[in-house]
């Protein structure tokens, strides 16, 4: 299946590009959809921009001077080469503006996954409890609480994200594990649906307190019941400061 970073640049290449899995990818993934209407409205405007012309009948503007010879045709080659090379980095630049800030919340997306790929041993189902006093100490550093209306609590660890240590949890649900990051250093503006690489989840804001991503492994638990866990685990959180 392919991941939403492989869309965008494969979109960046050839906007137009027909390829099946590339749809596919897009009518699956609200991201990826907002993502290609941005990169279009875009190219759109690109082109308008370009077919710009004077109005029918306007006269053009006459030199005050005596013009200077007229430049040779190699120099006029190459003058229109260093302008269309210029014009190119512009765009890129530009391009690489907009896609940075139209998609913050993938690129979050794909580093929590990321990061999952380096812990597969979490996923184990199981109705063993990790110990309180150790889900407190992973939990305490984040100024979280978790009451038992979250669920079994089977793995918790503190883990390297992004600069900052973060707790990791899985949770025991009715539809699986599911995986919890507690992430008070990211924020995003509403909810990030995604699914990459075998994992499906959401990342939902917390006012005041960054976000919470949830997710699961596997093709077994759809999306909106990850979106139901994902708020029955922020009700059952308590932010000690």
């Amino acid at each position: 299946m392919m991941d939403c970073t492989a869309y965008r640049r494969s979109m960046m290449a050839d906007p137009a590009d027909p390829n099946v899995e590339l749809r596919e990818h897009r009518d699956g993934c609200h991201e990826c959809t907002k993502f290609t209407d941005k990169l279009l409205s875009f190219e759109a405007r690109l082109h308008r921009a370009a077919r710009v012309t004077l109005p029918a009948g306007q006269p053009a503007a006459q030199p005050a001077v005596p013009l200077r010879p007229r430049a040779a045709p190699r120099a006029i080659g190459h003058r229109k080469g260093m302008l269309a090379m210029a014009a190119s980095v512009l765009l890129a630049v530009v391009v690489a503006g907009v896609l940075w800030v139209a998609a913050p919340g993938a690129s979050l997306a794909a580093d929590v996954v990321t990061h999952m790929g380096g812990e597969p041993d979490s996923w184990l189902q199981t109705d063993v409890s990790v110990d309180n006093s150790e889900l407190q100490g992973v939990l305490r550093d984040s100024h979280v609480r978790l009451a038992a209306g979250a669920g079994l609590v089977s793995y918790a660890a503190s883990c390297a994200f992004r600069g900052h240590h973060v707790p990791h949890l899985v949770i025991q649900t009715e539809s699986g594990p599911i995986t919890v990051m507690v992430l008070v250093h990211e924020s995003v503006q509403k909810p990030v649906r995604f699914d990459e690489q075998g994992y499906r989840g959401v990342i939902v804001p917390v006012a005041g307190h960054g976000s919470l991503a949830v997710l699961t492994h596997g093709p077994a638990t759809d999306i909106k019941t990850v979106e139901l866990i994902a708020a029955q685990v922020l009700d059952s959180i308590t932010w000690t400061s």
